[in-house]
């Protein structure tokens, strides 16, 4: 086990580019770590910048309280999975499964017994004699995934290695990275582009967008509690709603309409009465239950239905706004089936944002 510290990293490249902006992470010991955010947002270098295989220019990397910013890669004991397996095509599974214990000059006996457990765990034992063009994408991934763990690195690093996947396949390879990671107890940092991956696979995910981290947090932490309004749209399915409104005397006011504030809010938004802000509804907070309804009727709204979608348990709905429009997901209990149909948002999950800075609005 071993604990990964990043310390205000960046990266420039010579043409200017700042690709990444202030970099801070503490990986604890065993931990999994998930780097999420769209493509361009600076993930992907970041691993390559631990990997070794791109400099930081300003700040600090330590494994174990150890500096390794000048280390090369193959000294810095940690071990990655690509996105393009990068197998070596003209060598059988059991080469390139014991590839990296034979560039460190293991004793031959040593090699074949760590292959040999690697592939039992990755059920590759009959697969050993084969070249990678003669195994599946799962079955190749598991290669990746065997050469890896072989070496016993201090640190597992993964750049989206489920993206050639089947949605099938990936969802079970990414239920027995999980298994493999929690067993060995093996820090990980994983790389995707995948809010699901990041939710079900994760200890603490890092959200990032053009460079800079967003938000560091427990999956919970980051759906229940979005610093921004980048966070809540881009963790979450459906996405957020966000309303445009303003603040008036406890009210929150958007088009012809006029919610009542809990108590528990008012006291946040206190300075920003005659303000605009907006406010954020996860689709799974807006019902159509009548209790809800009674407990919240200034919340509560009949608004054009544009489309349902049946999901089984539930429904999947549009609702039209005068200027755009809300989505929620309904329990399939209800009557979907009508032109116009009555909602409720639960106050109790709503958030507020600030129009200017995005930031959510939180109790000082």
């Amino acid at each position: 086990m071993s604990e990964l510290i990043l310390k205000n990293v960046n990266k420039i490249y010579p043409n200017g580019a700042h690709a990444v902006h202030d970099f801070n992470l503490h990986a604890k010991d065993g931990e999994f770590i998930v780097l999420v955010g769209p493509s361009g947002c600076g993930k992907s270098t970041t691993l390559r910048m631990i990997a070794g295989l791109e400099g930081i220019t300003t700040g600090d990397m330590l494994i174990d309280g150890e500096r390794v910013n000048s280390l090369a890669p193959v000294d810095r004991d940690v071990a990655m999975v690509f996105q393009n397996y990068a197998l070596y095509y003209h060598m059988s599974v059991y080469d390139n499964i014991g590839i990296s214990l034979k560039i460190r000059h293991e004793q031959k006996d040593a090699i074949h017994k760590n292959v040999k457990a690697a592939a039992e765990r990755f059920s590759l034992s009959e697969y050993l004699n084969r070249k990678p063009k003669n195994l599946s994408g799962g079955q190749r991934q598991r290669v990746a995934l065997g050469r890896t763990v072989v070496r016993d690195p201090k640190i597992f690093l993964m750049d989206e290695p489920l993206s050639n996947l089947d949605a099938k396949l990936r969802e079970k390879t990414r239920s027995e990275i999980v298994k493999l990671q929690k067993s060995l107890n093996t820090t990980t940092i994983y790389v995707t582009h995948d809010q699901i991956e990041a939710m079900t696979m994760a200890d603490r995910i890092v959200v990032m967008s053009m460079g800079y981290v967003q938000q560091i947090g427990t999956p919970l932490e980051v759906y229940n509690y979005p610093n921004n309004l980048f966070v809540a749209g881009f963790i979450g399915m459906p996405n957020m709603n966000i309303i445009d409104g303003k603040i008036e005397d406890g009210y929150f006011v958007f088009e012809d309409y006029k919610v009542k504030i809990l108590d528990r809010d008012l006291k946040k938004l206190q300075n920003y009465n005659g303000k605009a802000v907006k406010l954020g509804i996860r689709p799974e907070h807006i019902d159509c239950d009548d209790k809800i309804m009674e407990k919240y009727p200034t919340a509560t709204f009949e608004l054009p239905l544009d489309h349902a979608e049946f999901l089984g348990k539930e429904y999947y709905v549009e609702c039209l706004l005068k200027n755009g429009s809300i989505r929620a997901r309904i329990n399939s209990r209800y009557d979907v089936n009508v032109e116009n149909i009555k909602i409720v948002f639960n106050m109790e999950k709503v958030h507020f944002f600030d129009a200017e800075t995005t930031n959510r609005i939180v109790e000082e």
